[in-house]
Protein backbone atom coordinates (compact mmCIF):
# COMPACT_ATOMS: atom_id res chain seq x y z
CA UNK A 1 0.00 0.00 0.00
CA UNK A 2 1.21 3.15 -0.80
CA UNK A 3 1.09 6.81 0.95
CA UNK A 4 0.12 8.18 -2.45
CA UNK A 5 -2.66 5.72 -3.58
CA UNK A 6 -6.23 6.26 -3.07
CA UNK A 7 -7.08 3.12 -1.33
CA UNK A 8 -4.02 4.96 1.46
CA UNK A 9 -5.91 7.97 1.28
CA UNK A 10 -9.53 7.50 1.54
CA UNK A 11 -9.98 3.57 2.39
CA UNK A 12 -6.77 3.00 5.00
CA UNK A 13 -5.95 6.43 6.69
CA UNK A 14 -9.44 7.61 7.51
CA UNK A 15 -10.60 4.16 9.13
CA UNK A 16 -7.05 3.79 11.21
CA UNK A 17 -7.08 7.05 12.09
CA UNK A 18 -11.09 6.93 13.43
CA UNK A 19 -10.76 3.63 15.04
CA UNK A 20 -7.29 4.74 17.04
CA UNK A 21 -8.94 7.77 18.42
CA UNK A 22 -12.51 6.05 19.87
CA UNK A 23 -10.56 3.61 21.67
CA UNK A 24 -9.35 5.00 25.00
CA UNK A 25 -7.13 2.78 26.66
CA UNK A 26 -3.50 2.13 25.58
CA UNK A 27 -2.93 -1.48 25.22
CA UNK A 28 -6.04 -1.43 23.07
CA UNK A 29 -4.35 1.51 20.81
CA UNK A 30 -0.86 -0.22 20.93
CA UNK A 31 -3.26 -3.45 19.42
CA UNK A 32 -5.10 -1.44 17.13
CA UNK A 33 -1.42 -0.11 15.79
CA UNK A 34 0.06 -3.52 15.72
CA UNK A 35 -2.87 -5.01 13.63
CA UNK A 36 -3.04 -1.53 11.20
CA UNK A 37 0.62 -2.16 10.88
CA UNK A 38 0.08 -5.79 9.85
CA UNK A 39 -2.78 -4.63 7.09
CA UNK A 40 -0.60 -1.93 5.42
CA UNK A 41 2.39 -4.17 5.42
CA UNK A 42 0.35 -7.54 4.41
CA UNK A 43 -0.96 -5.52 1.15
CA UNK A 44 2.02 -6.48 -0.65
CA UNK A 45 2.48 -9.91 -0.07
CA UNK A 46 0.61 -11.57 3.37
CA UNK A 47 3.33 -14.09 3.44
CA UNK A 48 6.16 -11.28 5.03
CA UNK A 49 4.32 -10.28 7.52
CA UNK A 50 5.40 -14.00 9.54
CA UNK A 51 8.64 -13.16 8.94
CA UNK A 52 8.42 -9.43 10.41
CA UNK A 53 6.09 -10.99 13.56
CA UNK A 54 9.40 -13.71 13.83
CA UNK A 55 11.75 -11.17 13.86
CA UNK A 56 9.85 -8.91 16.46
CA UNK A 57 8.95 -11.99 18.96
CA UNK A 58 12.81 -12.44 18.98
CA UNK A 59 13.70 -9.33 19.74
CA UNK A 60 10.68 -9.31 22.10
CA UNK A 61 12.10 -12.11 23.95
CA UNK A 62 15.35 -10.87 24.13
CA UNK A 63 14.17 -7.77 25.81
CA UNK A 64 12.41 -9.94 28.75
CA UNK A 65 15.63 -11.79 28.96
CA UNK A 66 17.58 -8.35 30.01
CA UNK A 67 14.83 -7.47 32.69
CA UNK A 68 15.24 -11.05 34.14
CA UNK A 69 18.97 -11.60 34.07
CA UNK A 70 19.72 -7.86 34.46
CA UNK A 71 23.10 -9.38 36.97
CA UNK A 72 24.17 -11.86 34.43
CA UNK A 73 26.81 -11.19 32.00
CA UNK A 74 26.86 -14.29 30.65
CA UNK A 75 22.66 -14.48 29.72
CA UNK A 76 23.35 -10.81 28.58
CA UNK A 77 25.35 -11.12 26.20
CA UNK A 78 23.55 -14.34 24.72
CA UNK A 79 20.21 -12.11 24.72
CA UNK A 80 22.31 -9.59 22.59
CA UNK A 81 24.14 -12.24 20.15
CA UNK A 82 21.56 -14.31 19.40
CA UNK A 83 19.14 -12.03 18.15
CA UNK A 84 21.17 -9.64 16.50
CA UNK A 85 22.55 -13.29 14.59
CA UNK A 86 18.88 -14.18 13.65
CA UNK A 87 18.11 -10.39 12.44
CA UNK A 88 21.10 -10.18 10.54
CA UNK A 89 20.84 -13.90 9.08
CA UNK A 90 17.28 -13.75 7.85
CA UNK A 91 18.29 -10.24 6.10
CA UNK A 92 21.40 -11.88 4.68
CA UNK A 93 19.56 -14.94 3.09
CA UNK A 94 16.64 -12.99 1.27
CA UNK A 95 18.66 -9.69 0.41
CA UNK A 96 22.13 -11.40 -0.10
CA UNK A 97 22.16 -14.51 -0.74
CA UNK A 98 22.36 -14.53 -4.46
CA UNK A 99 24.51 -11.57 -4.32
CA UNK A 100 27.02 -13.69 -2.78
CA UNK A 101 26.64 -16.75 -4.64
CA UNK A 102 27.01 -14.53 -8.18
CA UNK A 103 30.50 -12.80 -6.40
CA UNK A 104 31.75 -16.28 -5.48
CA UNK A 105 31.42 -17.27 -9.14
CA UNK A 106 32.60 -14.23 -10.84
CA UNK A 107 35.43 -14.53 -8.15
CA UNK A 108 36.07 -17.90 -8.91
CA UNK A 109 36.13 -17.45 -12.86
CA UNK A 110 38.64 -14.70 -12.40
CA UNK A 111 40.81 -16.65 -10.28
CA UNK A 112 40.56 -19.52 -13.14
CA UNK A 113 38.53 -22.00 -11.19
CA UNK A 114 35.15 -21.39 -11.85
CA UNK A 115 32.38 -22.90 -9.65
CA UNK A 116 28.51 -23.38 -10.96
CA UNK A 117 26.18 -21.73 -8.26
CA UNK A 118 22.70 -21.90 -8.20
CA UNK A 119 20.21 -18.96 -8.60
CA UNK A 120 17.53 -18.88 -5.78
CA UNK A 121 13.99 -17.04 -7.05
CA UNK A 122 14.45 -15.06 -3.74
CA UNK A 123 11.59 -11.88 -2.93
CA UNK A 124 12.98 -9.35 -1.07
CA UNK A 125 10.25 -8.05 1.63
CA UNK A 126 9.85 -4.37 1.41
CA UNK A 127 11.26 -2.74 4.55
CA UNK A 128 12.87 -6.03 5.48
CA UNK A 129 16.35 -3.45 6.13
CA UNK A 130 14.30 -1.03 8.25
CA UNK A 131 12.81 -3.13 10.74
CA UNK A 132 15.97 -4.92 10.81
CA UNK A 133 17.35 -1.99 12.20
CA UNK A 134 14.27 -1.40 14.56
CA UNK A 135 14.59 -4.89 16.36
CA UNK A 136 18.55 -4.08 16.43
CA UNK A 137 19.16 -1.01 17.77
CA UNK A 138 15.98 -1.73 20.39
CA UNK A 139 18.15 -4.98 21.26
CA UNK A 140 21.52 -3.60 21.50
CA UNK A 141 20.06 0.03 23.09
CA UNK A 142 18.68 -2.63 26.10
CA UNK A 143 21.93 -4.10 26.54
CA UNK A 144 23.40 -0.73 27.16
CA UNK A 145 21.03 -0.27 29.47
CA UNK A 146 20.27 3.10 27.42
CA UNK A 147 16.25 2.03 27.47
CA UNK A 148 14.17 -0.12 29.35
CA UNK A 149 13.16 -3.65 27.58
CA UNK A 150 8.97 -2.79 27.54
CA UNK A 151 6.70 -6.19 29.06
CA UNK A 152 4.20 -4.95 26.80
CA UNK A 153 4.30 -7.25 23.50
CA UNK A 154 1.75 -5.28 21.73
CA UNK A 155 4.00 -1.78 22.15
CA UNK A 156 6.95 -3.54 21.33
CA UNK A 157 4.54 -5.02 18.10
CA UNK A 158 3.09 -1.66 17.34
CA UNK A 159 7.10 0.21 17.74
CA UNK A 160 7.97 -2.69 14.71
CA UNK A 161 5.42 -2.55 12.76
CA UNK A 162 4.31 1.10 12.78
CA UNK A 163 2.56 1.77 9.25
CA UNK A 164 3.89 5.44 8.79
CA UNK A 165 7.94 4.51 9.07
CA UNK A 166 7.73 0.54 8.45
CA UNK A 167 8.63 -0.32 4.67
CA UNK A 168 10.97 3.28 4.18
CA UNK A 169 12.10 4.98 7.48
CA UNK A 170 13.00 6.85 9.26
CA UNK A 171 14.87 3.94 11.34
CA UNK A 172 13.23 5.08 15.00
CA UNK A 173 14.86 4.04 17.64
CA UNK A 174 12.89 2.47 20.49
CA UNK A 175 13.87 5.60 22.70
CA UNK A 176 12.58 8.09 20.10
CA UNK A 177 9.38 7.71 20.80
CA UNK A 178 9.32 5.37 24.10
CA UNK A 179 7.94 8.17 25.47
CA UNK A 180 4.95 9.32 23.11
CA UNK A 181 4.42 5.30 23.15
CA UNK A 182 4.16 5.07 26.77
CA UNK A 183 1.50 8.32 26.85
CA UNK A 184 -0.61 7.29 23.94
CA UNK A 185 -3.17 6.31 26.10
CA UNK A 186 -3.45 10.13 27.23
CA UNK A 187 -2.15 11.90 23.92
CA UNK A 188 -4.37 14.40 22.46
CA UNK A 189 -6.09 14.30 19.29
CA UNK A 190 -5.45 17.98 18.24
CA UNK A 191 -2.05 18.84 19.98
CA UNK A 192 0.12 17.67 16.93
CA UNK A 193 -3.22 17.63 14.12
CA UNK A 194 -2.29 20.95 12.22
CA UNK A 195 1.47 20.10 12.29
CA UNK A 196 0.55 16.43 11.24
CA UNK A 197 -1.53 17.32 8.33
CA UNK A 198 0.56 20.05 7.11
CA UNK A 199 4.08 17.68 7.27
CA UNK A 200 1.93 15.10 5.21
CA UNK A 201 0.91 17.88 2.37
CA UNK A 202 3.99 18.87 1.94
CA UNK A 203 5.88 15.43 1.98
CA UNK A 204 2.93 14.25 -0.58
CA UNK A 205 3.51 17.42 -2.69
CA UNK A 206 7.23 16.79 -2.64
CA UNK A 207 6.82 12.84 -3.81
CA UNK A 208 3.36 13.65 -6.51
CA UNK A 209 4.11 16.99 -7.68
CA UNK A 210 8.30 17.18 -7.56
CA UNK A 211 9.64 13.83 -7.54
CA UNK A 212 7.44 11.93 -9.93
CA UNK A 213 8.20 14.68 -12.70
CA UNK A 214 11.57 14.15 -12.90
CA UNK A 215 11.45 10.79 -13.02
CA UNK A 216 9.16 11.29 -16.23
CA UNK A 217 12.53 12.75 -18.11
CA UNK A 218 14.80 10.55 -15.73
CA UNK A 219 13.99 7.60 -16.27
CA UNK A 220 13.85 7.50 -20.11
CA UNK A 221 17.30 9.08 -20.08
CA UNK A 222 18.77 5.99 -18.01
CA UNK A 223 16.80 3.70 -20.14
CA UNK A 224 18.67 5.13 -23.33
CA UNK A 225 21.65 6.23 -21.26
CA UNK A 226 24.34 4.55 -24.41
CA UNK A 227 22.95 7.61 -26.82
CA UNK A 228 22.98 10.63 -24.43
CA UNK A 229 24.97 13.64 -25.00
CA UNK A 230 27.15 15.12 -22.94
CA UNK A 231 24.30 17.57 -21.74
CA UNK A 232 21.65 14.32 -21.42
CA UNK A 233 23.75 13.19 -19.47
CA UNK A 234 24.12 16.03 -16.92
CA UNK A 235 20.84 16.65 -16.84
CA UNK A 236 19.58 12.72 -16.48
CA UNK A 237 22.17 12.47 -13.24
CA UNK A 238 21.31 16.38 -11.70
CA UNK A 239 17.31 14.97 -12.40
CA UNK A 240 17.30 11.51 -10.40
CA UNK A 241 19.67 13.77 -7.47
CA UNK A 242 16.47 16.00 -6.85
CA UNK A 243 14.27 12.97 -8.23
CA UNK A 244 16.13 10.85 -5.41
CA UNK A 245 15.89 13.42 -2.31
CA UNK A 246 12.26 14.72 -3.24
CA UNK A 247 10.82 10.66 -3.35
CA UNK A 248 12.60 10.03 0.14
CA UNK A 249 12.26 13.47 1.93
CA UNK A 250 8.26 13.03 1.14
CA UNK A 251 7.93 9.95 2.33
CA UNK A 252 10.15 11.29 5.35
CA UNK A 253 8.03 14.36 5.51
CA UNK A 254 4.65 12.41 5.30
CA UNK A 255 5.56 9.49 8.09
CA UNK A 256 6.54 12.62 10.07
CA UNK A 257 3.09 13.59 9.84
CA UNK A 258 1.44 10.54 10.00
CA UNK A 259 3.14 9.66 13.63
CA UNK A 260 1.60 12.95 14.75
CA UNK A 261 -1.66 12.43 13.60
CA UNK A 262 -1.59 9.40 15.75
CA UNK A 263 0.26 11.26 18.84
CA UNK A 264 3.75 9.94 17.50
CA UNK A 265 6.88 12.09 17.01
CA UNK A 266 9.13 10.42 14.74
CA UNK A 267 12.15 12.53 14.25
CA UNK A 268 12.87 14.63 11.11
CA UNK A 269 15.04 12.48 8.53
CA UNK A 270 16.62 15.57 6.08
CA UNK A 271 17.89 18.66 7.09
CA UNK A 272 18.60 20.15 3.43
CA UNK A 273 21.41 18.03 2.53
CA UNK A 274 22.03 20.06 -0.51
CA UNK A 275 23.00 22.46 1.27
CA UNK A 276 25.74 20.90 2.91
CA UNK A 277 29.54 23.08 2.63
CA UNK A 278 31.44 19.51 2.89
CA UNK A 279 31.31 15.65 3.02
CA UNK A 280 30.91 15.23 7.00
CA UNK A 281 28.30 17.96 6.77
CA UNK A 282 26.07 16.25 4.10
CA UNK A 283 25.76 13.53 6.11
CA UNK A 284 24.68 15.06 9.35
CA UNK A 285 22.04 16.31 6.70
CA UNK A 286 20.88 13.26 4.44
CA UNK A 287 19.16 10.37 6.26
CA UNK A 288 19.76 11.34 9.19
CA UNK A 289 18.24 8.10 10.98
CA UNK A 290 20.65 6.19 8.87
CA UNK A 291 23.62 8.50 9.67
CA UNK A 292 23.58 8.16 13.14
CA UNK A 293 22.52 4.61 13.31
CA UNK A 294 25.75 3.68 11.33
CA UNK A 295 27.64 6.32 13.28
CA UNK A 296 26.59 4.89 17.07
CA UNK A 297 25.84 1.08 16.06
CA UNK A 298 29.12 0.70 13.41
CA UNK A 299 31.48 3.58 13.33
CA UNK A 300 32.13 4.37 17.16
CA UNK A 301 32.07 0.25 18.02
CA UNK A 302 34.89 0.03 15.69
CA UNK A 303 36.67 2.36 17.53
CA UNK A 304 35.69 5.48 15.81
CA UNK A 305 38.12 8.09 16.21
CA UNK A 306 40.09 7.10 19.07
CA UNK A 307 43.09 5.55 17.88
CA UNK A 308 44.78 7.64 15.50
CA UNK A 309 44.37 9.84 12.40
CA UNK A 310 44.44 6.22 10.13
CA UNK A 311 42.52 4.14 12.27
CA UNK A 312 40.15 6.97 11.91
CA UNK A 313 39.84 6.67 8.48
CA UNK A 314 39.18 3.14 8.09
CA UNK A 315 36.68 3.15 10.42
CA UNK A 316 34.91 5.79 8.23
CA UNK A 317 35.68 3.76 4.76
CA UNK A 318 34.63 0.31 6.30
CA UNK A 319 31.07 2.32 8.01
CA UNK A 320 30.50 3.68 4.53
CA UNK A 321 31.24 0.18 2.38
CA UNK A 322 28.91 -1.26 5.28
CA UNK A 323 26.47 1.74 4.34
CA UNK A 324 26.27 1.56 0.71
CA UNK A 325 26.07 -1.91 1.00
CA UNK A 326 23.12 -1.73 2.75
CA UNK A 327 21.30 0.09 0.30
CA UNK A 328 21.16 -2.86 -2.64
CA UNK A 329 23.05 -6.24 -2.87
CA UNK A 330 25.05 -4.86 -5.46
CA UNK A 331 28.86 -3.95 -5.94
CA UNK A 332 27.40 -0.39 -7.94
CA UNK A 333 26.07 0.60 -4.11
CA UNK A 334 29.65 -0.55 -2.12
CA UNK A 335 31.67 1.55 -4.91
CA UNK A 336 29.22 4.09 -4.05
CA UNK A 337 29.49 3.96 0.24
CA UNK A 338 33.63 3.50 -0.57
CA UNK A 339 33.39 6.88 -2.70
CA UNK A 340 31.78 8.65 0.55
CA UNK A 341 33.90 6.99 2.70
CA UNK A 342 37.07 8.30 0.51
CA UNK A 343 35.35 12.10 1.18
CA UNK A 344 35.03 11.42 4.58
CA UNK A 345 38.27 10.56 5.11
CA UNK A 346 39.79 12.96 2.61
CA UNK A 347 37.51 16.38 4.08
CA UNK A 348 39.01 15.05 7.29
CA UNK A 349 42.70 15.18 6.36
CA UNK A 350 42.51 18.29 3.72
CA UNK A 351 39.63 20.31 5.61
CA UNK A 352 41.54 22.94 6.83
CA UNK A 353 42.11 23.94 3.91
CA UNK A 354 38.70 23.60 2.31
CA UNK A 355 36.79 24.98 5.20
CA UNK A 356 38.49 28.44 5.04
CA UNK A 357 36.91 28.89 0.76
CA UNK A 358 33.85 31.01 0.35
CA UNK A 359 30.71 29.77 1.37
CA UNK A 360 29.28 29.35 -2.48
CA UNK A 361 31.94 27.53 -3.68
CA UNK A 362 32.17 25.37 -0.75
CA UNK A 363 28.31 24.47 -1.25
CA UNK A 364 28.20 24.39 -4.88
CA UNK A 365 31.86 21.81 -5.41
CA UNK A 366 30.19 19.39 -2.60
CA UNK A 367 26.89 19.32 -4.46
CA UNK A 368 28.94 18.48 -7.33
CA UNK A 369 30.98 15.46 -5.47
CA UNK A 370 27.47 14.13 -4.48
CA UNK A 371 26.21 13.91 -8.16
CA UNK A 372 29.02 12.41 -8.85
CA UNK A 373 28.40 9.72 -6.96
CA UNK A 374 24.60 9.32 -7.03
CA UNK A 375 25.70 7.76 -10.89
CA UNK A 376 27.10 4.77 -8.78
CA UNK A 377 23.63 4.36 -6.93
CA UNK A 378 21.60 4.90 -10.30
CA UNK A 379 23.55 2.81 -12.46
CA UNK A 380 22.56 -0.84 -12.75
CA UNK A 381 25.91 -2.06 -13.38
CA UNK A 382 29.23 -0.80 -13.58
CA UNK A 383 29.29 -0.13 -17.52
CA UNK A 384 26.33 1.81 -17.53
CA UNK A 385 28.63 3.54 -14.57
CA UNK A 386 31.42 4.56 -16.78
CA UNK A 387 29.47 4.87 -19.82
CA UNK A 388 27.55 8.11 -17.97
CA UNK A 389 30.13 9.32 -16.53
CA UNK A 390 32.05 9.32 -19.65
CA UNK A 391 29.70 11.21 -21.49
CA UNK A 392 29.47 13.68 -18.57
CA UNK A 393 33.54 14.45 -18.69
CA UNK A 394 34.25 13.93 -22.29
CA UNK A 395 32.20 15.97 -24.69
CA UNK A 396 29.63 13.52 -26.35
CA UNK A 397 27.22 13.88 -29.45
CA UNK A 398 23.69 12.62 -28.91
CA UNK A 399 20.57 12.68 -27.53
CA UNK A 400 19.51 15.48 -25.05
CA UNK A 401 16.50 15.33 -22.67
CA UNK A 402 12.79 16.05 -23.92
CA UNK A 403 11.29 19.31 -23.10
CA UNK A 404 14.47 20.76 -21.88
CA UNK A 405 12.31 23.81 -21.21
CA UNK A 406 10.07 22.47 -18.84
CA UNK A 407 12.68 20.30 -16.94
CA UNK A 408 14.67 23.32 -16.83
CA UNK A 409 11.96 25.15 -14.54
CA UNK A 410 11.24 21.92 -13.00
CA UNK A 411 14.85 22.16 -11.85
CA UNK A 412 14.79 25.71 -10.64
CA UNK A 413 11.88 24.58 -8.11
CA UNK A 414 14.10 21.94 -6.89
CA UNK A 415 16.84 23.87 -6.51
CA UNK A 416 15.42 26.89 -4.76
CA UNK A 417 12.88 24.08 -2.52
CA UNK A 418 16.40 21.77 -1.30
CA UNK A 419 18.82 25.04 -1.26
CA UNK A 420 17.25 28.35 -0.77
CA UNK A 421 13.93 27.91 0.80
CA UNK A 422 12.67 26.12 4.58
CA UNK A 423 13.77 22.51 5.34
CA UNK A 424 11.64 20.42 7.72
CA UNK A 425 13.32 21.60 10.91
CA UNK A 426 12.69 24.96 9.69
CA UNK A 427 8.85 24.25 9.02
CA UNK A 428 8.53 22.25 12.57
CA UNK A 429 9.74 24.79 14.24
CA UNK A 430 7.33 27.15 12.99
CA UNK A 431 4.00 28.75 14.99
CA UNK A 432 1.78 25.17 14.74
CA UNK A 433 -1.03 26.99 13.57
CA UNK A 434 -0.39 28.41 9.61
CA UNK A 435 -1.57 31.59 8.52
CA UNK A 436 -4.85 31.81 6.41
CA UNK A 437 -2.82 32.45 2.93
CA UNK A 438 -0.49 29.29 4.50
CA UNK A 439 -3.56 27.03 5.32
CA UNK A 440 -4.79 28.01 1.92
CA UNK A 441 -1.66 27.37 -0.48
CA UNK A 442 -1.82 24.15 1.54
CA UNK A 443 -4.92 23.24 0.95
CA UNK A 444 -4.26 24.05 -3.20
CA UNK A 445 -1.00 21.67 -3.12
CA UNK A 446 -2.93 19.01 -1.80
CA UNK A 447 -6.09 19.47 -4.03
CA UNK A 448 -3.61 19.29 -6.75
CA UNK A 449 -1.96 16.13 -5.75
CA UNK A 450 -4.93 13.74 -4.88
CA UNK A 451 -5.73 15.27 -8.64
CA UNK A 452 -2.90 14.02 -9.84
CA UNK A 453 -2.78 10.88 -8.32
CA UNK A 454 -6.72 10.23 -9.89
CA UNK A 455 -5.53 10.56 -13.05
CA UNK A 456 -2.18 8.36 -13.03
CA UNK A 457 -1.09 5.27 -11.18
CA UNK A 458 0.70 5.55 -8.21
CA UNK A 459 4.08 5.22 -8.48
CA UNK A 460 6.34 3.17 -5.36
CA UNK A 461 9.00 5.47 -3.20
CA UNK A 462 12.29 4.76 -4.58
CA UNK A 463 13.87 3.50 -0.81
CA UNK A 464 11.20 0.50 -1.12
CA UNK A 465 13.79 -1.51 -2.63
CA UNK A 466 16.53 -1.11 -0.70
Amino acid sequence: MLFNSFVFLFAFLPVTYAVFWLLRRASHRYIWLAITGYVFYGYWNPWFCFLMLFSTVVSYTAGLGFLRWGGDDGRRKLCLVVPIVIDLSLLGFFKYANFALTTTRDVSGLAGHPIQVPHYDIILPIGISFYTFHTISYIVDSYRRVIRPTRNFFEFAAYVSLFSQLVAGPIVRFRQIEADLENVGIADRRRWLARGIRFFAIGLVEKVVIADYFAFYVDPAFANYAHLSTLGAWCAVIGYTFQLYFDFSGYSSMAVGLGLLFGLRIPQNFNSPYKALDPSDFWRRWHISLSSCLRDYLYIPLGGNRYGEWKTYRNLFVTMLIGGLWHGASWTFVVWGGYHGVLLALYRRLGRYWDPLPKAARQLGNFFLVVVGWVFFRATSFGMAWGLLHRMFVPTAGVALEGLGVFGALTAVAVWWSMIGPNAFDIDAAVPEPRPRGRLVLAAALGASVAIIAGNPSSPFLYFQF
